[in-house]
C-alpha cells in the first residue's frame, strides 16, 4: 500500500511516499517555499521511487490550520495529485497531528496549540485520536480548556504566551508523521470527497467578527 503525504500548513512544509507502515522517501520544503517546491519535489520523489500516481493507495495532506498560503497550496497539489491518479484522498488536521505525538507516548487527553495570530489560538482537544474538540480561542479560554492535562506546542511564541501552563514544546510535526493517522482512516474505509473538502482555517467569519452586540431591549 503506498502513499503520498503532504504539510506544507505550517511554517516549513514536506512531502513523504510510504509504503505500508514504513516512509521510504522525504523531502523537506524550507520556509516559505513550499508554492515554487511542492509539486517538483513530489515529482522528484515518486521518480526516485519509479511510482505512478496510478500506483497510490491514497493522497493525504494536511489541510490546516496554519499558514493561510500554505493550507491552499498543500489541499490544491493533493487534490490535483488525486484527481490525476484517480485515487482517494484523506485530509488530516495539523491539531491532530500535533496531539498524536503525544498519544503515542500514551496520554490520554491531549490539547494541542498553535499560534492563529491577532491574539488567538488554533486549539484542539482529543482523547486518544478521537477529536473532541477543536475551535479558534482567546488565550483566557484556552487556559480554561486545558484544565491542567497534557499541552503540546510546536511553536516557541505559543510556550511563551502558554508558560504559566507548562506546555510540552515538540518539533513541528512533518508530513511522514501523518502515516499513522491516515493508516487508520483507510483501515476505517474513511476518506474524503475532494469536491466538498475545504481548508480547516477554524476563522471565525468577518460577520462574527465585527458584529456589533444587540442592544439591550428597554420594554419592561
Amino acid at each position: 500500500m503506498r502513499l503520498l503525504l503532504i504539510h506544507t500548513a505550517g511554517a516549513a512544509g514536506s512531502v513523504a511516499l510510504a509504503e505500508g507502515q514504513e516512509v521510504v522517501a522525504a523531502e523537506a520544503l524550507p520556509g516559505r517555499s513550499s508554492s515554487e517546491r511542492l509539486v517538483p519535489a513530489v515529482r522528484r520523489l515518486m521518480a526516485l521511487q519509479d511510482w505512478s500516481l496510478r500506483d497510490l493507495k491514497a493522497v493525504v495532506v494536511v489541510h490546516g490550520p496554519g499558514s493561510f498560503t500554505g493550507v491552499r497550496v498543500g489541499l490544491s497539489a493533493a487534490k490535483g495529485f488525486s484527481e490525476a491518479g484517480g485515487v482517494p484522498l484523506i485530509a488530516i488536521s495539523r491539531l491532530a497531528l500535533l496531539a498524536a505525538s503525544a498519544v503515542a507516548e500514551g496520554d490520554k487527553a491531549v490539547h494541542a496549540v498553535l499560534d492563529a495570530g491577532r491574539g488567538e489560538f488554533y486549539y484542539g482537544g482529543y482523547a486518544g485520536h478521537r477529536c473532541v474538540r477543536e475551535a479558534l480561542l482567546s488565550l483566557d479560554e484556552v487556559s480554561a480548556a486545558i484544565s491542567g492535562e497534557s499541552v503540546l506546542v510546536c511553536e516557541a511564541k505559543v510556550t511563551e504566551m502558554l508558560s504559566a501552563v507548562h506546555p510540552r514544546f515538540v518539533e513541528e510535526p512533518s508530513a511522514g508523521d501523518a502515516l499513522p493517522l491516515a493508516l487508520e482512516r483507510i483501515a476505517a474505509n474513511e476518506f474524503d470527497e475532494a469536491a466538498l473538502l475545504d481548508a480547516n482555517y477554524l476563522r471565525r467569519t468577518d460577520a462574527e467578527i465585527f458584529a456589533k452586540p444587540k442592544a439591550k431591549s428597554t420594554v419592561q
